[in-house]
């Protein structure tokens, strides 16, 4: 049974649009490199920590808006690979990573798979629209990130939220 082409309609609201665009995305970008043994995200830090001799960890979060807590279970895989590399820095709570001559190789591998998503999505939305996206979406992060949303927020767990409570009652 084939399935019948829907068009998405626009919502309503900027963040379920971008998490809809972004796991779609996402999707196309795991197809492309399920053979390589890597996910978009791990590409994204080796080809970022290729751009620098070494970075802290706290720079890496900032800069690609990953939270401390999935930076450090993603890059701890890269690690044990031995693809990236990681020391103490002047503080002994900063971590600095870099770029191992093996990840540097892992990153050469997979770049034509990245390469080849990349290239696709470019054809399906036109070059000019693919450009106009990046810069969009460097815009929005750089929004949110200026006006201090991207901090944690700390949830409490368990409760109710006080509105919830009186309705089931």
């Amino acid at each position: 049974m084939t399935r019948e082409h829907v068009p998405l309609p626009p919502l309503v609201c900027a963040c379920a649009s971008l998490r809809r665009a972004a796991r779609a995305v996402t999707q196309a970008y795991d197809a492309e490199l399920r053979t390589t043994g890597m996910n978009p995200t791990q590409f994204t830090l080796l080809h970022f920590l290729s751009r620098f001799d070494e970075v802290s960890q706290g720079e890496v979060g900032e800069l690609l808006a990953i939270d401390t807590t999935t930076l450090t279970r993603t890059l701890e895989p890269l690690r044990k690979a031995g693809w990236i590399r990681v020391r103490s820095g002047d503080d002994r709570r900063e971590r600095r990573w870099s770029l191992t001559p093996a990840g540097e190789r892992k990153r050469v591998e997979v770049a034509p798979h990245w390469e080849a998503a990349q290239a696709r999505l470019r054809a399906r939305i036109g070059a000019g629209r693919f450009q106009s996206l990046l810069s969009v979406l460097a815009v929005v992060a750089e929004a949110v990130r200026d006006t201090g949303e991207t901090d944690e927020v700390p949830r409490a767990r368990g409760r109710r939220r006080p509105d919830r409570a009186k309705r089931s009652q």
